[in-house]
């Protein structure tokens, strides 16, 4: 007969009873409290504080504020994770629009062919569609082919005024500018001159704002302030849960001042100005702003207007083609679109304010 296997019986304990196999349930329970515990230090919410980011790119300076409310945000490793997504969003910014940069994709359309549609990158097609968007809201006064007249009153590229241009030079320089040379088909543009370029520099800025504030969105922050070269947009609350306080600063050459603070919760404010930006020829103060309509730097006492909008990109473009217009019909504009604006005309001992219901409904008191 063969042999029948045996089974051990169950240990058992003084009662009697199988004894639990305790081992898996307190490495399970081990790993429960492991993973809570890391939760708590890291990812569960604590006292929200400002984390900062500063840089430079485009040319300018950028500062990025983020109400972070968790450990892992508030951790040098959080804020370095910030900057990346930051600078990388600026960067892409940059890269697209710069005319600086010879290999920019906007420099590649201004330096090619006329009369070809050239198919633009998602970014740019987007920036140019406000571009003419402002364009034709504002008459004109916002032309992204107003460069070379820049350039020609010493404010561009290449270097200071050295003489003042003649009439015929700017009637000739006025005949090839223009957005009526400009073709913006679905994804392209074209130009019908080869020597007509397009210079972003009067809304890249405000794009790049918006781009940063759409990574961090995406990247899950909720609470942010976002400036560039100036140009802000904020999103959500701070840190204290009350809305954004941005100041606006009165136009002097000098020591920097506030002139009044307006409250903004998910908007953006930019302001356009010839304060600091401005150049003397025999004793001959002349703006930077240029007017397209004329070929000659703006000749108001308009000092500063501050635009706000949903987009930076928006209020930037719209800030300039207001400094254009000047405060006569700049605050007609204003007005009948219902933009929040703010116009300081005259000079800084001596200021003027002229605001917009909009804008007033925004002030802090």
């Amino acid at each position: 007969m063969a042999d029948t296997p045996t089974v051990d019986p169950p240990m058992t304990g003084d009662s009697g009873r199988p004894l639990k196999r305790r081992p898996v349930f307190l490495v399970c329970a081990l790993l429960v409290l492991v993973g809570l515990t890391v939760w708590r230090l890291w990812y569960a919410p604590v006292p929200p504080r400002i984390v900062l980011v500063r840089g430079e790119v485009m040319g300018t300076t950028y500062a990025v504020k983020v109400v972070a409310d968790t450990r892992q945000e508030q951790s040098a490793q959080g804020q370095a994770a910030l900057e990346t997504i930051v600078h990388e969003a600026l960067r892409g910014v940059d890269e697209a629009m710069s005319t600086y940069k010879p290999d920019s994709e906007l420099s590649a359309f201004n330096d090619g062919p006329a009369d070809t549609d050239v198919a633009l990158s998602p970014a740019l097609a987007e920036v140019m569609t406000l571009a003419f968007d402002v364009n034709r809201r504002s008459d004109g006064a916002f032309d992204v082919t107003v460069g070379p007249l820049v350039d020609r009153w010493g404010f561009g590229a290449q270097g200071e005024l050295e003489a003042l241009p003649t009439e015929a030079e700017l009637d000739t320089l006025r005949a090839r500018l223009g957005h009526d040379h400009l073709r913006l088909g679905d994804g392209t543009l074209r130009k019908d001159a080869p020597d007509l370029r397009v210079d972003l520099s009067a809304i890249a800025k405000g794009y790049g704002v918006d781009q940063a504030a759409a990574a961090l969105e995406a990247a899950g922050y909720d609470d942010f302030l976002v400036e560039v070269g100036g140009e802000v947009r904020v999103a959500g609350t701070t840190e204290a849960g009350r809305p954004w306080r941005l100041a606006v600063e009165k136009p002097s050459s000098g020591d920097r001042a506030i002139h009044e603070v307006v409250a903004l919760q998910d908007l953006a404010l930019a302001t356009s100005g010839d304060y600091r930006n401005f150049t003397v020829v025999d004793g001959v103060r002349y703006s930077h702003t240029i007017d397209p309509t004329t070929g000659r730097p703006v000749e108001h006492r308009l000092a500063s207007v501050s635009v706000v909008a949903p987009t930076c990109a928006e209020a930037d473009a719209l800030a300039t083609a207001l400094n254009v217009l000047g405060p006569e019909r700049g605050l007609a504009l204003a007005k009948r679109e219902g933009l929040p604006a703010l116009f300081l005309v005259g000079d800084p001992a001596d200021l003027e304010a002229h605001a917009t219901a909009a804008w007033t409904a925004l002030r802090v008191k």
